[in-house]
């Protein structure tokens, strides 16, 4: 099953727009909001983002990254 992750801030007009976009194409996700979990910003930087939204969706067999609000490669890792 693929899970989907996507760290978030407030005031992070791409991070809405994901969450959005997401929604309407009926992709569940899990939202990780660094500001209120310092957990969850220690994670982000691992990744190598220095900013939001960076999202990783994984099937178990791999793990892709994306940094920013690219819409065409998460349409292209999703199936959209």
């Amino acid at each position: 099953m693929r899970k989907v992750v996507i760290y978030t801030q407030e005031s992070c007009g791409p991070c809405t727009a994901e969450k959005l976009w997401l929604k309407d194409n009926g992709i569940e996700f899990e939202e990780k909001n660094i500001r209120e979990n310092p957990k969850y910003l220690d994670e982000i930087v691992e990744l190598g983002a220095s900013a939001t939204p960076a999202t990783v969706i994984s099937d178990g067999n791999s793990t892709e990254v994306v940094l920013g609000f690219d819409q065409e490669k998460l349409g292209e890792i999703l199936g959209i």
